[in-house]
């Protein structure tokens, strides 16, 4: 667990990933939480069953880099968003972030909060170096927090832009 002023960012077990996906508030019962109002894409719901469950399983690997982290609004005791590692880190130290928030909790400068404290966690993490993220172009509210967060842009693909943060 992670905690910023004003979140807690709380890396789900197997179990709680499962409930998650129900997505029938058992897992904020589970945590003690208000319920929230939250949609799980199509994208997001086949990466929780085809890669993150199956990886947060394998006893060999660091759970903490293969799970989703929920953010905890401590001010209202709810899920806000949603923050995850795309595995390990590779033989080049780097780690791959992914984010979303929760829509009537945008704007309001919590991912970037979210991000800053992950940023923390990985600088204190054995061979970790570095941190990358890909954002899509026509969304400067996701880059925004990137930016804010002093990642550079190192290049775009087909409609994503690619960002780094070193450390």
């Amino acid at each position: 667990m992670i905690e910023s002023k004003r979140l807690i960012l709380q890396p789900l077990t197997h179990n709680q990933l499962v409930k998650y996906i129900k997505n029938d508030d058992s897992l904020e019962a589970e945590l003690q939480l208000n319920p929230t109002h939250k949609i799980i894409s199509a994208a997001l719901k086949e990466a929780l069953e085809e890669t993150i469950l199956p990886n947060v399983a394998d006893t060999g690997k660091n759970h903490l880099f293969s799970t989703l982290w929920t953010l905890i609004l401590k001010a209202e005791n709810r899920m806000i968003g949603d923050i995850c590692f795309v595995g390990e880190p590779d033989e080049n130290g780097e780690i791959e972030i992914g984010y979303g928030t929760y829509e009537e909790f945008r704007g309001k400068g919590y991912m970037t909060e979210a991000v800053a404290c992950i940023i923390e966690w990985a600088k204190r993490q054995e061979n970790v170096k570095s941190i990358f993220a890909q954002t899509a172009k026509d969304n400067p509210a996701s880059f925004g927090i990137l930016e804010r967060n002093h990642f550079e842009k190192v290049g775009e693909v087909d409609n994503l832009f690619n960002w780094r943060l070193g450390f």
